[in-house]
């Protein structure tokens, strides 16, 4: 009989915790929180960019954690290596950065999502290889296009060469499907 009480128990407490999982509210503020939304939401509408996309590269990149840092050296929130972002501020006609100031939320989102448009740009608003070019390097993107004879019409994630390039770009586009659904209007 006692066993009975723990089983029944153990299951209502799995159901309620499953439930509980499943709602919105725990997604939002556990799993997919959206930190520095008027940041991600002002640039990206003044790079012309799905907000839910760049919120999407800051949840795989850093987990929302401003001080993040990569073994290769790359900082913030959008992961940005500090040569990649003092050309990007060159080209903003910013003045040249410290390492440190890659660690400002405001100023990281600013200049990722700007890099992330001119990515689009450069590979015809196509998602799929702007996010691999983000990740794994432009000229890189542009010789996989080369030898594989890819398209600009290019849909198979599957069929990049690099792991980390591939799994960060089908993370990537899971996170700004779920960031749609829990804060798209």
């Amino acid at each position: 009989m006692r066993l009975i009480k723990w089983f029944f128990l153990f299951v209502f407490t799995t159901v309620v915790i499953v439930s509980l999982y499943q709602t919105n509210w725990f997604q939002k503020k556990y799993m997919y929180p959206m930190y520095y939304q008027q940041e991600v939401y002002r640039y990206a509408l003044k790079n012309n960019l799905n907000p839910f996309l760049v919120a999407g590269v800051i949840r795989t990149e850093s987990k929302y954690n401003p001080t993040a840092r990569s073994p290769k050296g790359a900082r913030g929130l959008m992961q940005l290596m500090p040569t990649t972002a003092n050309w990007i501020a060159a080209q903003n006609k910013l003045t040249v950065l410290s390492d440190q100031d890659l660690y400002n939320p405001d100023l990281n989102i600013k200049l990722g999502t700007w890099y992330l448009s001119e990515l689009l740009n450069e590979f015809h608003n196509n998602e799929i290889l702007a996010l691999a070019a983000y990740n794994g390097g432009r000229g890189n993107v542009k010789d996989w296009m080369r030898r594989f004879q890819w398209t600009y019409d290019f849909t198979e994630i599957d069929k990049i060469p690099f792991p980390e390039t591939r799994d960060f770009v089908h993370r990537v586009q899971k996170s700004k499907e779920k960031y749609q659904y829990l804060y798209g209007r």
